[in-house]
């Protein structure tokens, strides 16, 4: 589904269609087991299932003995949403913006979270974080978030910085342990800002969250630094602060620069385990989280 601008249609409604195109294609759910963890050893009794013999142990006592796990029953999701003026970008009509990318592909999660009957927050955050709802599973609370995520679709901000590491430690400490977090975010923040930002993501795995980051970027603009060879004044989105240049003359070390900050994402996010999913504009929200869903379905 390509999204077109601007996005008048109701989000919940495009949300609905983009996870029927691709729900008959997963056989299981991309999320199911995640809560699932190592409890304790039982001895091997006749019959049990030889999948859960810890043969480790056999191997040093010589004896089988069967893994014990403790399963929540339902998962609980947080989907944290970078709502600051640089996810507005690109400033163009006829392209969708990163936050409302972000903010359909959130909400087709929502979607997808609903029909699993599992628990969903929603945080919304620039510098602070402006909306923290309850982690719960009714319906009349998925509707909740849908209309905030509409919300945040319809409404146009400017300058509004970002501090995502401020956010993620407060999902950290407020979330129920062991819980699914997906956030969406161009990391765009300060520089100074970074490594607190890879600090708070740190804290989220500590306190046994798993993490997803959904790392969205313009492709041709902002990686690749496609423009014509004429003069442009570049423009801050959260600091307004202005630059006028010719991208030709920066273009190679710009992309050079940029390379190095997507590797460095990616190394970090390996270090913690974080599941970082790199997003680029020009292609449909169906077909980023098929995609990522088919791969975690694979995995598990």
């Amino acid at each position: 589904m390509v999204l077109q601008q601007p996005l008048t249609d109701n989000l919940e409604l495009i949300a609905r269609q983009v996870v029927e195109g691709f729900i008959i294609g997963l056989h299981k759910s991309p999320f199911h087991g995640f809560s699932v963890e190592f409890a304790e050893h039982r001895l091997y009794n006749q019959g049990d299932t030889l999948k859960h013999i810890d043969w480790r142990v056999y191997g040093r006592t010589d004896k089988l003995f069967i893994k014990r796990f403790e399963e929540e029953t339902n998962l609980r999701c947080c989907l944290v949403v970078d709502t600051s003026s640089s996810m507005q970008f690109p400033k163009d009509d006829k392209k969708v913006t990163k936050l409302q990318f972000s903010c359909v592909a959130a909400a087709s999660l929502l979607q997808l979270l609903k029909r699993q009957l599992d628990a969903a927050a929603l945080v919304l955050f620039d510098s602070d974080v402006n909306y923290f709802s309850d982690c719960r599973s009714a319906h009349s609370h998925y509707r909740m978030l849908m209309n905030e995520l509409q919300k945040v679709v319809d409404t146009n901000t400017e300058n509004k910085v970002t501090n995502a590491a401020k956010a993620l430690h407060v999902v950290a400490e407020q979330m129920h342990k062991r819980s699914l977090v997906v956030i969406f975010s161009d990391m765009m923040d300060d520089a100074e800002n970074i490594e607190d930002m890879f600090a708070a993501l740190q804290h989220l795995r500590y306190n046994k969250h798993e993490v997803i980051l959904f790392h969205v970027m313009d492709g041709s603009l902002e990686l690749a630094f496609e423009f014509d060879n004429r003069p442009y004044e570049f423009v801050d989105m959260e600091s307004s602060d202005r630059i006028k240049l010719q991208p030709q003359q920066i273009k190679e070390q710009y992309v050079s620069r940029m390379r190095a900050f997507q590797q460095m994402i990616e190394n970090r996010c390996h270090q913690y385990q974080v599941d970082r999913v790199a997003v680029d504009l020009s292609k449909p929200v169906d077909e980023v989280l098929h995609a990522f869903l088919v791969k975690r379905n694979k995995l598990m």
